[in-house]
């Protein structure tokens, strides 16, 4: 199980019977508004209240990676492009959608819906 704490501290509980082990794997010193895993549960999308989105790798057991930061607006939600985990695509409050390459952060594509986004 894993879940995030308002400062921004990526928690990892084992739960077997009636034990837990708690591990702490990862703090981007930001509050983290979503976790979403990749199709095959390789990688874990960490989005920020601050629009930044960070990777997680949970088998390598290393810290988070910022992939995306915030520039002119700030990233509303993040997704994986399925079919694989290579791509993901973001949406930003101003209504930017964007598809990026997990690799290393590059925009690949981007198209404005030309009105304000929000959650709901």
């Amino acid at each position: 199980l894993y879940f995030s704490a308002q400062e921004g501290i990526l928690f990892f509980y084992h739960i077997k019977d009636l034990q837990y082990e708690m591990k702490i794997c990862a703090d981007i010193l930001q509050p983290i508004s979503s976790l979403i895993f990749s199709p095959d549960y390789t990688v874990l999308l960490l989005v920020t209240d601050q629009g930044t989105v960070y990777t997680y790798k949970p088998a390598h057991s290393g810290e988070a990676v910022k992939l995306l930061d915030a520039c002119s607006s700030c990233f509303l939600a993040a997704d994986f492009l399925t079919p694989g985990n290579k791509y993901c695509v973001s949406v930003t409050i101003s209504g930017e959608v964007q598809v990026w390459l997990l690799e290393d952060g590059t925009c690949l594509s981007k198209l404005n819906l030309d009105i304000e986004v929000e959650v709901t």
